[in-house]
Formats: structure tokens, C-alpha cells, sequence
């Protein structure tokens, strides 16, 4: 099943690798100016053209060698430009219009500080949107320091409010490779603090603390993971018997599932393709690799306009529901040559390869809106015979010796989160669901979890769902005494047993 969020470089694989091996990937502090000609200056725009104040001219003195200091003499931060924190602040301010569930959650938990003396790191998107998550986790008691999981999505203005008010923020939109660890060390590697609990998104930090700081791994409380990539990176980690503490696997709760993966990518598609294209999608031939959850959001919305859709598949459940909901199910070799516009949603691997770009026709539009960089073979396309040549931001068009055109958005990383954006109230579905697995695996007593990878209890995922009512004026039916008893319910909840598939 594929994610919404993707990473801005190779997946490092941590499967059954020996302790011994350490990054072999860590690049030298030489290799730190080479930014790679990818990130070119458009790159360094802030996150959607849209809604943005971070000024593209700005001098590309790396972050790393400036020295900030917020309004309050600190320093313990490594942004862009921390004068941009007014900008971001009016960011956050609008994204909290659309996020109501956590106001409600910070003006519920706020007297009682449910977190006072949790230690969090994270390692996310940091976008407007978190922003509001990370200032309700302050809120709530909590100590935070923050990184970002993908090198493309950061929002340089609302890093800087965050370290603004300081939350000890590492990261910029464009970080090299180098710099993308270097900020993941300067979270967890500070003197005279050490965390407790780990928030991540893909599994990059979790795993970076288990090699590189086990004696901290070892004490932290908890993990809450985000996305299908870091879950089953955790799973991985816990049959080979390495995972000394709790984890709690929120990708896999309903709430999350369904609006994160399903309703936003609905949404988010199409938003991605038209920033980037300006494609018209009635009547393209259009193949969405991967039927999951993105799979059946992007699927939908594009049916909507017109395309005409088809679908592979390897699991034959999800290739016999295209089949009903209308569409053709097929290999992806059939039908390349004909394809307007290829997609892939699988969460794996070589999904598009060298072979298949080559058979492309002239102007198909290639893209990914799975977890990580590695569905579409972009590797194989940085050799020499063939020219790469930016026409916009994130928009590159690979030209074979024959003159033939394939266009590759985002560098073959995540489509919606690298080229347009993601609604804030799906991300207010997901933040909720991580505050609460905070909160619940830093308060549980002794034993309750032991050192393996949990579901959200259901009774957390209906809490989430109930605060996000008030948004629609919705109004939930109560059971009376005797429907409950009929049903074998409590009437509080859960409502549905843990098998039970939404």
C-alpha cells in the first residue's frame, strides 16, 4: 500500500543488515557543497508557489554556516532565515482555522499538561500544518526538537517561527544529503537533554538513533510512526528482535488510513499534475500503479474528469475491487506505449524501470505519490546519452537521442507534497492521531505496552473522528440502554470490533 509522503533521497535499507555495518552512506564534510545540480534554484522556493513569502533570491550561503540568533539570544536552531518568522507565523495562524481538533485538544489537555516532561524529537514534514502539532505538543508540557523527513518539503518561513519560539528546528527546503543527516544528528546529539519519545515519519531518525545513539534508543518511552515505509521498517526491526521499546503504528489506524492516504489523495492528485502540467485530464490514457488506499483516491478523482483509467496490481483482492469499481486491471509493459500520464502508489520498489521510460511515447508524464523515491527507476536516467533539462520548478524533461520527451515531476519523489499541498484538515486527522499516541504511550504504566509495534486503540481512533464532527455540524446518534445491550456495545464505544475493515 502506498503513502503520501515521500523522501527526498535513496531509501537506506536497514533489513537484516548486521549491527556492524554502519551508514556506509554517510557522506564526507567535502561532499557537503555539491549540492546536486537537481536542487537548482527554484528548488529553493518555499514549498508551494501559492502560498509563500520565502524571497527565491535568496543568498545560497548554506545554512549551516550562518549564524542565527531568535529575538529570545538563541541559537539552537539551523533554519533558512530566521527574519522570516513573522511570515510563518501568519501561516500557522491560518492553518489552525482548519485544524480546530487540536485547539480543542490544547484547550482540554492544557490545565492537566499531559506531557510535562516528555522529551520529543521528531522527524516530519514541517510544514504550517505540523507547526500547529508541534506548539500543541509545547502546549501540552512537552519539550520538542524537530528535523524534516523529506529535503524538499520544508516551509523555510514556518521553521523559522517554530525557532522563533524556540523549538530547536534543523531544517531548509534543498538540503543536500549530508545536510539531511547532519540536521537529524544536531536533533538528538545536543548537549544536557535527551529524548524520550520519537515521533517519525518513514524511519530515518528511529534508525539513525538505534545505530548511531543505542544507550539513548534504549531509554526512550515510546516511538509513534507515521507512514507505511517507517512501520514496516519497525515490524523488520522487531522480528529480528532489536526493538527495545514500544511503538505505536498510526498509519495503520483508520482515521488515518482513510483520510490520509484515501480522501487526500483524492484531493491532492489532481492539485499536484495542474501546478506542475497545467495537463488536461479528460480523455488521457492514464495508469495508476498500485490499488491501495492512494491508489483508490487518485483513481477516483481522476475517472471524475474524464481520464481513462487502468490499474496493476499484484494482490488479487485489490486488482478484483478496480475491476468492479470500472477499471481495466493490466501490466504495466502492455499498455506503456499508449499512456499519457503514468502514476505509480505502491510503496515498493523499481515499479517503473529503465526499460518501461524507454518505451514511453513523446510527453508522457511520469510521477509518484508512494512513500519514497525509489518507485520509478530515476537512477537509470542520469546517464550520459540522455539530456536532462529543468523547464520549471520540480518539473524536468528527460530527452532521449531521438527527441523524445518523457516529463519527470519531482525528481520521481512524492507528487503532492513536493508540488503542491496537502489539505489542512486531513493533516489536522493526522497530527490528532500522533498527539494522542503521544500522550498514550508516554502516560501508560509500566507494562501495559511491551517492546513491539501497536495499533492505535480504537477507542483513540473514534475520539479523533468525534473531534473533527464539530467542523460539519454533524450530530451522532446515542444508542439507548436497550439498543446497547441488543448489541453487546458499551455506549461510549468502541463501536466495531478491531477486525472490522471501514
Amino acid at each position: 500500500m502506498a503513502h503520501k509522503h515521500g523522501h527526498g533521497r535513496e531509501r537506506i535499507q536497514f533489513a537484516n543488515t548486521e549491527d556492524k555495518q554502519e551508514f556506509s552512506k554517510y557522506p564526507t564534510k567535502a561532499g557537503r557543497r555539491s549540492l546536486s545540480r537537481s536542487i537548482s534554484q527554484s528548488s529553493t522556493d518555499s514549498y508551494s508557489s501559492a502560498a509563500s513569502y520565502t524571497d527565491s533570491s535568496d543568498d545560497e550561503t548554506s545554512p549551516r554556516d550562518k549564524a542565527q540568533v531568535n529575538t529570545h539570544g538563541s541559537s539552537d536552531f539551523c533554519v533558512k532565515n530566521i527574519k522570516q518568522a513573522e511570515f510563518g507565523r501568519r501561516e500557522i495562524e491560518i492553518a489552525e482555522q482548519d485544524m480546530s481538533a487540536l485547539i480543542s485538544l490544547r484547550k482540554r489537555a492544557q490545565g492537566e499538561k499531559p506531557l510535562a516532561g516528555a522529551k520529543i524529537v521528531g522527524c516530519t514534514h514541517i510544514t504550517a500544518q505540523t507547526a500547529v502539532l508541534i506548539e500543541t505538543l509545547v502546549a501540552l508540557g512537552a519539550q520538542c526538537r524537530w528535523t524534516a523527513c523529506n529535503i524538499y518539503s520544508t516551509q523555510n518561513e514556518v521553521a523559522a517561527a517554530l525557532a522563533e519560539i524556540g523549538v530547536s528546528v534543523f531544517a531548509w527546503k534543498g538540503e543536500s544529503e549530508d545536510d539531511f543527516w547532519w540536521c537529524i544528528d544536531r536533533c538528538v546529539n545536543t548537549e544536557g537533554w535527551q529524548a524520550n519519545m520519537i515521533l517519525d515519519d518513514g524511519g530515518d531518525l528511529t534508525h539513525w538513533v538505534y545505530k548511531k545513539y543505542p544507550s539513548v534508543f534504549k531509554k526512550v518511552r515510546g516511538i509513534v510512526e507515521e507512514s507505511v515505509t517507517g512501520v514496516h521498517r519497525l515490524y523488520q526491526l522487531s522480528k529480528a528482535g532489536k526493538l527495545s521499546v514500544p511503538a505505536m503504528n498510526v498509519n495503520d489506524s483508520v482515521t488515518k488510513q482513510k483520510f490520509d492516504n484515501l480522501y487526500c489523495c483524492r484531493e491532492s492528485i489532481l492539485d499536484g499534475l495542474k501546478r506542475t502540467t497545467d495537463i488536461m485530464f479528460g480523455g488521457k490514457q492514464v495508469i495508476v500503479c498500485g490499488y491501495g488506499e492512494v491508489g483508490k483516491g487518485c483513481c477516483t478523482a481522476l475517472k471524475a474528469l474524464g481520464a481513462i483509467v487502468c490499474i496493476t496490481e499484484i494482490d488479487p483482492i485489490c486488482a478484483l475491487q478496480a475491476c468492479m469499481d470500472g477499471f481495466r486491471v493490466v501490466k504495466l509493459s502492455e499498455v506503456i506505449r499508449q499512456m499519457d500520464v503514468v502514476i505509480t502508489c505502491t510503496g515498493n520498489k523499481n515499479v517503473v524501470t529503465r526499460e518501461q521510460l524507454d518505451r514511453m511515447k513523446n510527453g508522457c508524464i511520469v510521477c509518484n505519490m508512494g512513500h519514497s523515491n525509489t518507485e520509478i527507476d530515476v537512477a537509470s536516467l542520469r546517464s550520459p546519452e540522455l539530456t536532462w533539462e529543468r523547464v520549471r520548478s520540480q518539473v524536468d524533461h528527460i530527452i532521449w537521442p531521438d527527441g523524445k520527451r518523457v516529463v519527470l515531476l519531482a525528481e520521481g519523489r512524492l507528487l503532492n507534497l513536493s508540488c503542491s499541498t496537502v489539505p489542512t484538515f486531513v493533516l489536522s486527522i493526522t497530527a490528532t492521531t500522533q498527539a494522542l499516541a503521544l500522550i498514550e504511550l508516554f502516560n501508560a504504566p509500566e507494562g501495559r505496552y511491551k517492546q513491539d509495534v501497536y495499533l492505535l486503540p480504537k477507542k483513540m481512533d473514534e475520539y479523533v473522528a468525534s473531534l473533527h464532527l464539530p467542523n460539519f455540524d454533524a450530530h451522532l446518534t446515542e444508542l439507548s440502554d436497550e439498543q446497547a445491550k441488543y448489541m453487546g456495545l458499551n455506549k461510549n464505544g468502541p463501536f466495531k470490533p478491531n477486525y472490522y475493515r471501514y
